[in-house]
């Protein structure tokens, strides 16, 4: 499927570079194309150089909270809800502390090491499947609540945004949030309702309840504020909750006598390993992003939207938007691409640019995580897995737009 993404990426580019010179008359338009694709590929270096920062960083921290037991500590508590989510999971068994902590990478925003943790996960949960090439409950459950986004920190957001030179990067805080809790929630109902699952059972609502009253009080909160006080509390929230982060870490591990300065440096290895393999991928995808754009392809199928949504009296910002939420379940590294282009060519501040990078933390590469997933252990038959994960990931797209009007409008 990225062969195919990628191929049409430069076909649809060279069509419409050709129409554009025959029919236009507009001979600099290889020139453009050809000054794109280096452009691009420049910029995937200087992208690089912060992620590699961004994840030797955050995976430093987290192997911290992995060897204070904080990680431990966390499927302990949860057991209990994934007793009754996942009835097919024994208690204690190795898979709820790799899903503990793949959710925990997901929640800070590391999707690329978060992917390692998850196919642990899945493996361990394949060891109790009677059908190996028949996806079970639980696996399902697995693989939508992670297609679903669940993002709580996403610190490689804040990352694409400060290297762009955004003033306040974490200013998308709030409408990550919010975004990804629709798109989680959705998640979860839907695969509840094909399981059967007991989420009116005392001890589902006693984990999931609490959850749902505080964010549905702080949505209410946020709905007296002006644009420019949620701004501002988005931007005090990301903040304080990034640093709250890194001490408690730091301090559980210092208390738990964990040698944490080894602790963050292991890591932070296992961080930087991971964060080497990406530059091919950011290069491929950059640069047929950028040869897109400078054909003018982009600007063609964009205007053809616009004028639809306009012609039915709505407003047409969020048309911008939609080559990040069109690409996504296919492509992480090539919504990633679009992401950087847009903030380049409209501002990383604009509309567009924030109602990118909320779609870009709400959303997952569903397409690219069942292959990998699933892939991985040899299941064939994925039963409902598909369909709760394209819902869930459509629920991401329209929260995050919607909330990006509420919020910058």
């Amino acid at each position: 499927m990225l062969n195919t993404l990628w191929l049409g990426f430069f076909l649809t580019a060279a069509i419409a570079a050709l129409a554009q010179w025959l029919v236009g008359g507009n001979a600099q338009i290889f020139a453009a194309m050809v000054e794109a694709l280096f452009a691009m590929a420049k910029l995937s270096v200087e992208v690089m150089v912060l992620l590699f920062g961004t994840l030797t960083l955050w995976l430093g921290f987290l192997r911290i909270a992995e060897r204070a037991g904080l990680v431990d500590a966390l499927a302990r508590w949860l057991a209990p809800l994934f007793l009754r989510l996942m009835p097919g999971v024994p208690r204690g068994h190795p898979a709820l502390g790799l899903m503990t902590l793949n959710f925990a990478a997901n929640a800070l925003g590391l999707d690329n090491a978060a992917t390692p943790m998850g196919l642990k996960a899945m493996k361990a949960l394949q060891e109790l499947n009677p059908e190996p090439d028949t996806a079970t409950n639980a696996q399902i459950l697995f693989l939508v609540l992670n297609a679903s986004s669940l993002t709580l920190l996403p610190v490689t957001i804040f990352m694409y945004r400060m290297q762009q030179g955004a003033p306040d990067p974490t200013l998308v805080f709030l409408p990550i949030l919010l975004a990804t809790s629709a798109s989680t929630l959705v998640g979860l109902l839907s695969v509840a309702v094909v399981q059967r699952l007991p989420l009116w059972s005392p001890v589902v609502l006693a984990y999931l309840l609490p959850v749902a009253l505080v964010l549905g009080g702080f949505m209410a909160l946020l709905t007296t504020l002006s644009a420019a006080a949620l701004a501002s509390l988005s931007s005090l929230l990301g903040n304080l909750t990034l640093f709250a982060l890194v001490v408690l870490f730091v301090a559980l591990g210092a208390w738990r006598k964990v040698p944490v300065y080894e602790a963050f440096i292991e890591g932070a290895r296992e961080g930087f390993d991971v964060a080497k393999g990406l530059l091919p991928y950011l290069v491929a995808m950059l640069c047929a992003v950028g040869v897109f754009r400078a054909s003018g392809a982009l600007g063609y199928v964009l205007d053809g939207i616009r004028w639809c949504v306009t012609t039915l009296g709505a407003d047409a910002r969020f048309v911008d938007v939609l080559p990040t939420a069109l690409v996504k379940p296919f492509s992480g590294s090539a919504a990633r691409a679009m992401l950087i282009e847009t903030m380049q060519t409209q501002g990383v501040d604009s509309f567009a640019a924030l109602a990118a990078a909320t779609i870009q933390g709400s959303t997952e590469t569903t397409f690219y995580v069942l292959a990998v997933y699933f892939g991985a252990v040899g299941i064939q038959r994925a039963r409902h897995a598909v369909g709760c994960a394209l819902l869930a990931e459509l629920a991401g797209v329209v929260a995050a737009i919607v909330v990006c009007y509420r919020f910058f409008g």
